[in-house]
């Protein structure tokens, strides 16, 4: 080739080839940018401390989708685990938001966290944070949809139940005109008609009762309450009719014990222990109750002879309207309450009841409440300053 013409050749390839150097080095340096964009984990100012100062749960997102700030409540429901977002559903909502730009708000349903299976109720909402991050709030509305629930469940459970005695006095009130010229028919009719009346009224006021523990302020005024008292009380509640079944109430234990609480809720929770004792006791037996001190915490245990509870039914004894021998139950007059009473009462006093039972052996219910040491008269000095 001509040596004229190889200088021009050289310099155009040489020109090429440095250009499209040019052009790697720029794409380069893109491609780097991105990655160290990707890579960082800075957010803007600001958003640290109000993250952490949320008491809702708040997630910033970068574009990789990895958690690079979370609040305490985010870690509290299970939303974050090893920097991701544990359900695919806020996933989805995240690069919805991405791809519209727009944010979104929507109610979820989801399992609380990787390992557990308790349902979490959630009011989310994903917006953009700036050009490269996504900010998730989450507000938790687990116990409003559980206490509807209960409020539902209640309402169907109290309309079931107060059908019977209504029903029943309906048709007593009816047979008693048919048979006013029959006196021994009439007397017959009235009895149990007032049998019905009472049970009615009974559940009334209980239903009244458990609505009022359930409310914020059932406890709002406390005083020191001797146990001694309390139990003394409940027993005297109980007398004759554990004497009309033939059932004896002994009790014992420690003496001058005190707790710090209303002193008409603890009788009503203990008196309900013993009424249920008696009342799935065989007539005639016997039922304890025994007051003992360990550490900080006060039990009361009430213990009877009676035919005990089936294992599978002992986490289910302190619903509402729940009874282990519905017969048995209907025909003294229970409503299925009591027990759900003593739970609430003993809870509004900062303690747990518990249960042991063998079937067919006999029950001990057990409140343990928390201990005061100090004399009544220093305690009450101090509540009034």
């Amino acid at each position: 080739m001509d040596s004229a013409l190889l200088v021009p050749l050289a310099l155009v390839l040489g020109a090429l080839i440095g250009g499209g150097a040019v052009v790697t080095v720029v794409a380069a340096a893109r491609r780097g940018r991105m990655a160290a964009e990707v890579a960082s984990t800075t957010v803007p100012d600001g958003v640290d401390q109000v993250v952490e100062a949320l008491e809702s749960a708040g997630v910033v997102l970068d574009p990789s989708n990895t958690v690079v700030k979370a609040s305490p409540a985010a870690f509290a429901l299970g939303l974050v685990w090893h920097r991701t977002l544990v359900h695919a559903r806020m996933v989805e909502l995240v690069e919805r938001v991405r791809r519209g730009g727009e944010p979104i708000t929507e109610d979820l349903e989801l399992s609380r966290g990787p390992l557990g299976d308790a349902a979490l109720h959630l009011s989310v909402r994903v917006a953009r944070l700036g050009s490269r991050f996504v900010l998730l709030l989450a507000e938790d509305r687990t116990e409003s949809y559980r206490l509807d629930a209960v409020r539902r469940d209640f309402v169907a459970n109290i309309s079931h139940e107060l059908k019977t005695p209504i029903g029943a006095i309906g048709l007593l009130s009816e047979a008693l005109g048919h048979a006013a010229d029959d006196p021994v028919q009439v007397r017959r009719f009235a009895d149990q008609l007032h049998r019905e009346s009472e049970r009615l009224a009974s559940m009334t006021q209980e239903i009244i009762e458990l609505s009022r523990l359930q409310a914020k302020d059932a406890l709002s005024h406390p005083e020191m309450v001797e146990i001694d008292a309390v139990v003394a009380a409940a027993i005297d509640q109980n007398r004759v009719l554990a004497d009309a079944h033939r059932i004896s109430l002994a009790s014992g234990g420690e003496k001058g014990l005190r707790v710090w609480g209303d002193e008409v809720m603890l009788i009503t929770a203990v008196h309900n222990l013993i009424a249920n004792a008696v009342q799935y006791s065989p007539s005639p037996s016997r039922v304890g109750i025994g007051i003992n001190a360990t550490d900080d915490v006060i039990e009361i245990a009430v213990t009877d002879q009676g035919i005990g509870i089936p294992a599978d039914e002992l986490d289910r004894v302190f619903e509402r309207f729940f009874r282990v021998d519905q017969a048995r139950s209907r025909a003294t007059g229970g409503t299925g309450l009591g027990l759900s009473i003593v739970k609430h009462v003993v809870q509004n006093h900062g303690g747990d009841v518990r249960v042991w039972s063998q079937h067919g052996r006999g029950s001990t219910f057990t409140i343990r409440l928390p201990r005061v040491d100090q004399p009544a008269a220093t305690a009450t000095g101090k509540a009034r300053a």
